[in-house]
C-alpha cells in the first residue's frame, strides 16, 4: 500500500520542541507556528492527559502541534500531527496514522534515512543534528549547512525541518541553505524570555 499523509496546513517556520503541556501553551500564547511536545517521562494517564492538555492548547489558534513518538494517544486524542524517529518507523502502524488523518514528521540523519523516510511521503522530514547539540546523544556527527543543502536538494516539495544546536546566531545561515523550518529546544527552554526568542526567530523570514 502507497502510504501518504497530509500537508502541513501553514509553513512550520519557527519549530519549538518542548517537555510539556505547560510549555506548550506558553509557546501558542507566543504564536510559535509550530510546536512539537517530546516528553520522556510520563506514562499511561498522565501522559494521555498531558497529550489531552496540549491538543486543547492549540484548538483555535494557527500554531501546529506535532506529538514526538506516542502515535497511539496522538491518533486517540485528536492530535494534527506526529513526529517519529527513525527507529519508530519499523514498529510504528504508519498506516493507521495516515487513515487517522495525523501529518506526519520523521527525524533523518543521513541521505540513506532521508531517501527511507521520503518512501512514505511524510508531511515533512527533520534533518540534523546541524550543529554541535547537547539536548540528545546523537548517533552521527553534526552535518553542516553543505550536508543540509543537499538534504533539501534531495527533499524536493517535503519541506526540511533543520534541528540541532540551532540559535539566533546561525538561524539565518540555516535559512539560506534552504531549510522551511528551524527547530529549536535550548533555544527556547533556557532563554530568560523565551517570548521575546519566539518572535526573534520569527524576524528571521521577514
Amino acid at each position: 500500500m502507497q502510504l501518504s499523509f497530509p500537508a502541513v496546513r501553514a509553513p512550520l517556520k519557527f519549530y519549538a520542541v518542548v517537555p510539556d503541556a505547560a510549555w506548550v501553551e506558553r509557546m501558542v500564547k507566543a504564536g510559535a507556528d509550530t510546536v512539537q511536545l517530546r516528553n520522556k517521562t510520563l506514562e499511561g494517564e498522565a501522559l494521555r492527559a498531558e497529550i489531552r492538555r496540549s491538543v486543547a492548547a492549540v484548538e483555535g489558534s494557527r500554531t501546529q502541534l506535532f506529538i514526538n513518538d506516542y502515535w497511539q494517544e496522538a491518533i486517540a486524542e485528536g492530535a494534527y500531527g506526529v513526529h517519529l524517529g527513525q527507529e519508530d518507523m519499523d514498529t510504528a502502524d504508519l498506516a493507521a496514522i495516515a487513515r487517522a488523518g495525523l501529518r506526519l514528521g520523521l527525524s533523518t540523519h543521513s541521505v540513506a534515512e532521508l531517501d527511507r523516510a521520503l518512501s512514505v511521503r511524510p508531511s515533512y522530514v527533520a534533518s540534523g543534528a546541524i550543529f554541535p547539540t547537547t539536548t540528545k546523544a546523537m548517533p552521527t556527527q553534526p552535518q553542516g549547512i553543505e550536508r543540509l543543502r543537499e538534504y533539501v536538494r534531495q527533499a524536493g516539495d517535503t519541506p526540511v525541518v533543520a534541528i540541532g544546536g540551532i540559535d539566533l546566531d546561525n538561524g539565518a545561515e540555516v535559512l539560506a541553505a534552504g531549510a522551511s523550518s528551524l527547530a529549536v529546544v535550548r533555544a527556547v527552554t533556557e532563554a530568560a524570555d523565551p517570548e521575546a526568542v519566539v518572535k526573534a526567530f520569527q524576524a528571521l523570514w521577514d
